[in-house]
């Protein structure tokens, strides 16, 4: 378990990040109990290797991972003398072009970015590796208002010597599934548009394969746990409200019901991660309806 922290100062740091990311004051009780424990239990862990470490962080859309490495990498553990980078598991979608030919040569649904195989995999280990070496490191950026990758040189390069790197990503660390549970479709996207279970299968099979291969590279993992599913959908139809409420004319605003299909791209691995994550995660923050943090617990550490 995390030992609960005194609250630390609001440094101009934090402050900066408060605002930016439009969090309410009482945000830096969730820092001071729950954040700033994990940024110390990461410096023990980077003491303990003596070298850079890869700490993954995985939930699901809208639990709230991106917050949390921005206060890790901006505020907590440069003051606990640490260099950090994110890297993002949405920076390395593979390109529009390039999931149109898998759509076209395996399954249409791999026209959708998310699921495990609508990355590119090769360039994320090689991201990984460059910044384990404390190599300069090209990242490349993904508009999502564009569903394709900005041109090179609009990437960003790393060129400093990380202690460690925040590998932050709705699938980050996930496991395949038993061929047998691949059977039953878990929605009507499946039943509907994968009868065969084709696209599911290759999925699976790439969670198996390349993506096993590239989470290989995480030390640690932390784990941000929706209750369900469904609280996950209805949070990511209150955040596309809210989207439409700042900005009614943004061509990328999606209605209910296209919220609802394109979650179900997410919904098998997400449902399969909920179930069994929480134990082997090195640390599994437990969210509620509200993805307010209710608890914490560790999982079984990673060898190596």
């Amino acid at each position: 378990m995390l030992q609960t922290m005194r609250l630390p100062d609001m440094t101009p740091d934090f402050q900066v990040i408060i605002e930016a990311e439009r969090l309410p004051a009482a945000y830096k009780d969730t820092v001071a109990r729950w954040w700033r424990p994990l940024a110390i239990r990461i410096a023990e862990w980077r003491t303990i290797a003596g070298r850079p470490l890869v700490i993954g962080i995985n939930g699901a859309q809208g639990s709230g991972k991106s917050t949390l490495c921005r206060f890790l990498e901006g505020a907590l553990l440069p003051q606990l003398g640490l260099a950090a980078v994110t890297v993002s598991l949405d920076d390395l979608y593979l390109t529009r072009v390039e999931r149109a030919d898998l759509a076209r040569t395996i399954h249409p649904l791999l026209a959708t970015r998310g699921v495990p195989g609508t990355h590119d995999v090769a360039l994320g280990q090689s991201v990984l590796d460059e910044l384990l070496a404390r190599r300069t490191a090209s990242i490349p950026r993904f508009s999502k208002a564009l569903d394709d990758r900005l041109p090179p040189d609009q990437a960003r390069h790393v060129r400093a010597r990380a202690d460690v790197i925040l590998f932050e990503g709705w699938c980050v660390g996930a496991t395949p599934q038993q061929p047998s549970e691949l059977a039953v479709p878990v929605n009507a996207l499946e039943a509907d548009h994968d009868p065969k279970g084709i696209w599911r299968k290759y999925v699976n099979d790439q969670l198996a394969g390349p993506y096993a291969a590239w989470f290989s590279r995480i030390d640690h993992l932390v784990m941000l746990q929706a209750p369900t599913f469904e609280s996950v959908l209805r949070n990511r139809i209150k955040q596309e409200h809210k989207l439409r409420s700042a900005t009614p004319d943004a061509p990328a605003a999606m209605d209910d019901a296209q919220v609802a299909r394109f979650i179900s791209h997410y919904e098998r691995v997400t449902k399969h991660m909920i179930a069994i994550m929480g134990t082997s995660a090195d640390v599994c923050f437990a969210l509620d309806d509200q993805q307010q943090v209710v608890g914490v617990t560790a999982g079984t550490p990673r060898s190596g």
